[in-house]
């Protein structure tokens, strides 16, 4: 019976990030990746989505991103991506849907069961450490609202947003009040009707978005999941900002006087508590995502706020990524780490946490940068 040190779960930004630290301190991994194909989350974003319109991808360990372009960014960013894991020999396989992650108790030790099927055949993978770094994209947070069923229209949501050539010249109801709705509407504005709906007031960032409120925000994000409650989003709470891209449909005053929530769909378009309706081909619902973690319930992780307590790190608000009941288990692009940046910062932590529970030992890496010449790059 074969048994890890440890395994990670996806292979997006956290994932190989996690892989390329556990390599450096000699723990031997397994990368268990869903996709098809190397790119994470990435390689299912829309067409019309751009490396110039990204807010600038985070470098994976040792090698830069790719620069702003107008190429697709499901282009650009898994071909990068792929490069890395051959360059990298990340020891990756895919596609493995993970279904669950049991704990079992065995002349090996307490280990835990990694349980998924790979080319339709169940499989089971023994792990001693689990690094879990799925990140959100495969649950998005689809609202149940009266009247779905009667709308003749179509509705999508940010996963599944088609691109703007299919919505050019329809009524398009936008819904959310975070950076996907401000950017489909931008996106939207100058080529179709927009109708902007929230449920709270849109918050506008007031003043230069610096270090010193980056850190304010991801260390109250950081304070929630260190006490178990439920993650918010590090990008929605720094606030809204209109860049280059979304100034003519500001122009256009697609931003002025969002609407507040409808009651209900109906055949034709969105109808209000006081009887106004408002037509709509197309509801496109920007309501964010949640951590994709249901793979992990078999272990009891949440605590009773319904979040998964993570053991807080002093000195770095993103480092929290160990589970505080079961510390075996380490997530990696959950809560203060759900970024790119933090994505990487916590994949090194958690490789850390676990070369000190397997005992590895560091291979002897003279021919390469030593950590500190790589965290500056």
């Amino acid at each position: 019976m074969k048994v890890w040190d440890s395994i990670v779960v996806g292979a997006g930004q956290g994932g190989l990030s996690a892989s390329h630290f556990l390599t450096r301190r000699g723990v031997e991994h397994l990368v268990l990746d869903a996709n098809p194909a190397p790119g994470g989350a990435w390689q299912h974003r829309w067409d019309s989505l751009t490396m110039h319109d990204v807010h600038g991808v985070a470098d994976l360990p040792g090698e830069p991103a790719p620069a702003r372009s107008r190429e697709r960014a499901n282009v650009a960013v898994p071909r990068w991506f792929a490069d890395y894991e051959r360059l990298h020999d990340v020891p990756v396989v895919r596609p493995v849907e993970v279904d669950a992650v049991t704990s079992e108790v065995s002349d090996e030790g307490d280990l835990l069961v990694v349980q998924g099927s790979l080319d339709g055949q169940e499989r089971a993978w023994r792990t001693r450490t689990l690094v879990n770094a799925t990140g959100t994209w495969t649950r998005p947070n689809w609202p149940a609202y009266p009247g779905a069923d009667d709308f003749i229209g179509e509705q999508f949501h940010t996963a599944t947003y088609p691109g703007r050539d299919h919505l050019r010249g329809r009524r398009v109801v936008v819904v959310g009040a975070g950076a996907s709705a401000v950017q489909f509407i931008g996106e939207l504005a100058p080529i179709a009707d927009t109708l902007w709906v929230t449920r709270r007031p849109p918050v506008w960032r007031t003043e230069e978005f610096g270090p010193r409120t980056g850190l304010q925000v991801v260390t109250e994000v950081e304070r929630r999941v260190v006490a178990g409650l439920p993650p918010t989003s590090v990008v929605g709470a720094t606030g809204l900002m209109l860049r280059e891209q979304e100034q003519e449909a500001a122009r256009l005053g697609a931003y002025a006087d969002p609407r507040p929530m409808f009651e209900r769909l109906v055949a034709h378009g969105v109808q209000w508590a006081d009887g106004t309706v408002e037509p709509a081909d197309v509801v496109l619902w920007a309501t964010g995502f949640r951590s994709a973690v249901d793979h992990l319930e078999p272990l009891g992780l949440r605590g009773p706020e319904g979040g998964i307590p993570l053991r807080r790190v002093p000195g770095n608000v993103q480092a929290a990524t160990t589970a505080v009941r079961d510390p075996r288990v380490h997530l990696v692009g959950y809560g203060p780490s759900a970024s790119t940046i933090g994505a990487s910062r916590a994949a090194r932590q958690a490789a850390l946490e676990v070369s000190r529970q397997v005992g590895a030992t560091p291979p002897r890496r003279s021919s390469l940068r030593t950590e500190r010449e790589e965290l500056a790059s």
